[in-house]
Formats: structure tokens, sequence, C-alpha cells
């Protein structure tokens, strides 16, 4: 049919439908374009506090930064010269300019499966989907388990995204504590307590951000317990899976479940220090077929939405994953864990604070002893001025649901964080008072 047939076959059509009365008075008569509800209930809560803040540095210190979760900001961490040439070789060999699978390509994700599969949890290229960065593989994941109206189950403190991705399907977020006095496990007791007929799914994230803790093999054999007891799937978030302390072990948590079927979402980001490169996956690992089609298959239609990660950085993925020298790994993880030894160190002895010292990730995090510290309301209030007095900028704990502690990123340059810590320390020095029974006893 050619295009003036085409023509005279809609007008002809056109012409036989008039436009009824009650069309043309329901025709608006203004416009009025509005934000949809998904849009409205989109809060990033790091974002809405951090933009509430007055952060003015002070004009005689050269402001540090130990709030962004980036470790490329400084160039200190630079990727290993491996990475970047397999991405030179992708891009050289024009094979990787036009769309993949939704799901990625086959041989980059038999590469993610043969990296990631162990005994205890084998993996097969069916069972991996390529992602724009582990912040969609776990968007997809949340999208896949839970409807609106469901609950799940999230860490506090813990990675602010988990709850702005679900609220914004209207899926309700529970939290289940972590204890900071037990190097941040998990509160079972509280977290059996929250399930409930509509929880769907329970989110593990180890190592942690905010936190640094490194759970160990017991206790992530106990968080299975309680999913298996009431048949709650599990999303788990490895994106540092493997940046822990070399006294350290990370135990993945597929490779402990018989029973409880697992989604695990993680990346290149943070352990090749490349988070730009959007680079992220979804390891399937099902149990007693309970996940079956439908979840795969939900999650392959989820995937289509956006025709998956970045084609180049999948075309290097095989050659990152198998030739990255376990130095580079090591050299990473040793200066994680010595300017967190620094940090520690400086801030255990300092009066109101009481850092938790870290096995993992890229963070630590430190407690205020508010009431040593009169004039501030708050952390926000606490770390606010910090900045304006001392230029050095902690993310209050408030954006992890978690008032009074603040976190810090380890990544900055040895002498960036000495200087931080001490900058710290003179601020506390300056603010801090005894309470009236401490003030008693030191007058006698």
């Amino acid at each position: 049919l050619d295009s003036s047939l085409l023509r005279i076959s809609v007008h002809h059509v056109s012409a036989r439908v008039p436009v009824s009365a009650a069309k043309l008075k329901a025709r608006r008569q203004r416009w009025n374009v509005r934000a949809s509800e998904m849009s409205k209930n989109t809060l990033n809560p790091i974002r809405a506090i951090v933009d509430g803040m007055k952060l003015t540095p002070n004009p005689e210190k050269p402001m540090i930064a130990l709030s962004i979760g980036d470790p490329t900001v400084f160039g200190n961490l630079p990727t290993d010269d491996s990475v970047l040439q397999a991405m030179k070789d992708a891009i050289d060999s024009h094979k990787f300019n036009g769309y993949a699978p939704s799901v990625g390509y086959l041989q980059s994700r038999e590469a993610v499966a043969n990296f990631y599969s162990q005994a205890g949890a084998p993996l097969e290229a069916k069972d991996v989907i390529l992602t724009s960065g582990c912040s969609q593989a776990i968007e997809l994941a949340i999208s896949a388990l839970c409807n609106p109206g469901d609950n799940i189950l999230v860490p506090c403190p813990g990675f602010s995204l988990y709850k702005t991705l679900a609220v914004s399907v209207g899926v309700q977020v529970k939290f289940y504590n972590l204890l900071p006095e037990k190097s941040w496990e998990v509160d079972l007791q509280h977290l059996e307590s929250l399930i409930d007929d509509r929880t769907t799914c329970l989110i593990v994230n180890n190592p942690s951000n905010p936190c640094g803790s490194v759970f160990t093999k017991e206790h992530l054999r106990n968080i299975l317990a309680v999913a298996s007891r009431h048949c709650i799937p599990i999303l788990a978030d490895e994106i540092y899976g493997d940046m822990v302390s070399q006294d350290c072990e990370f135990h993945s948590l597929a490779n402990l479940s018989s029973d409880v079927p697992i989604l695990s979402c993680g990346g290149l980001a943070k352990r090749w220090l490349v988070p730009g490169w959007r680079m992220g996956w979804i390891l399937i690992h099902d149990r007693n077929n309970i996940f079956g089609s439908e979840i795969r298959e939900a999650l392959v239609k989820l995937s289509q939405r956006i025709l998956g990660a970045c084609t180049v950085v999948q075309g290097a993925l095989e050659s990152i994953l198998n030739n990255t020298q376990a130095e580079f790994y090591q050299s990473t993880i040793g200066f994680l864990k010595s300017n967190s030894e620094i940090c520690f160190a400086e801030l255990s002895t300092v009066p109101g604070l009481n850092p938790v010292m870290p096995s993992g990730a890229m963070y630590l995090m430190v407690g205020i002893e508010m009431e040593h510290f009169p004039e501030f309301q708050n952390d926000v209030d606490f770390t606010e001025r910090l900045v304006t007095e001392q230029s050095v900028f902690c993310l209050p704990a408030t954006a992890f649901e978690y008032p009074n502690f603040f976190r810090i990123v380890v990544t900055v340059p040895e002498e960036m964080m000495v200087e931080a810590c001490g900058r710290i320390r003179e601020f506390c020095a300056r603010h801090y008072r005894p309470l009236s029974q401490e003030s008693n006893d030191l007058d006698q």
C-alpha cells in the first residue's frame, strides 16, 4: 500500500467518525501537565538531607569530603591497567557498537557465571542478567518480586536506595536493626518479628554500606534460617563482595543456602574501581525450583525496559574478570584497611565519639554521644557545623535511617585522612561538654 492510498484511507475513515458533543465538551480547555505519582513518591534520602544542610566550608581550610562513596574521586585509587586495556580492546574491535540482548551478551554472561560459580552455588549463563550498574540490578530484583502493598525487609542502617526504589512503586519498607555493639550483626529476633503475609523479600547487604561490616558464616546461616522458616526469598546486595580485610573472609550467601532462593546483585563498580562504567549483574540462585520460570521470565521482561547494560563494557567483561591480577585487589584492600585503622585509632580517643571498626567495604561508622554536645540537636546539625568550622564533610547517618552516627568514606589519600581526623578531634574538643555528674567527679 503506497503512501497516497494510505492517506486516502485514513482520511476516509476519519470522515466517517464524527466527534460527539460529549467529547467536545470534555476536551481540555487549558494545559494541565502534572508529574506522575511514581515520580512524586521517589525520594533519595541522602539528597534530601544534604540539600537541606547549610554547607559553607571554612575559607581558611581546604575542604575534605569524607562523604562520597566513589573511590575514584581523589585519583589515588585508579583501576588496573588490564581493566583499561580490556576496554580499549573492546572499542578497537568494533564488535560492540550495537544492541545486545537485553539480558546481555551470552559470552559476557558466561564469563560472569564462571567467575562466581562455587561448589555450593553453581552458575550458568542462563542464571546471569547483566544490568546498568548494581543499582539497576537491585531495582529489577525488587520489581520482579514485589507488588504494590507488599513489604520488604531492609537493614537499618542501610543503603538508602532500597527505600527509594521500593516506595516509588508502592512497596512498604520495614527496617530491621543492625547492632553496633556486635559489629553490626542483624538483630535476628527483631528481623523475624517484622515478617507478615505481605513480606515478599529480605534484603541482606554484606559487606555493608554504610557499616563496613562483614558477616560470619554462622551469622549468615542464622539469617538464612529465618528466611527459610518463613519462605522469604533473599535479595543479596554483594557489590562489596571480597572487598574485605586480609584477616577476614567474605562468604557469598548463596553458597550457604540449601533451600532459600537468592537473587545476588553485584557489579564492577567497587572492586574494580569503575563505578561510572555502570556494569552490574543479577545472579539467580534458585533452590528447589522455587523461582522457577516465572521469576526468570519476570527479570527478562523487566530488563527489556532499557535494553540492557553498556555493550562496550560487556565486550570487555570477560577480559576484566579473567585478567585482573590478584595484586590489584590486594593493594586496594590493603589501602582501605590501613586507612580504616588510622581513622579508628584517631577517633577512638576523641571524647564523645564511638567509631566502630569495619572489616570490609569502604566505610566506617562513628557514633556521637549527643548528650555531650548540647549545642547540636542531632547528627545532621553536628556534621553541618563540622563543615562550617573545619571544612570536613561526613555524611550524617540520618540518611541511613540511623540518627546520631555519621559515616566516613575511607578511600581518601592517607594524609587527608590524618588531617581530617585531626580536625574532627579539634571540633569535638571545642564543643564537648561533660555531664553534670562527670563535672562533679572532675572537681573532686
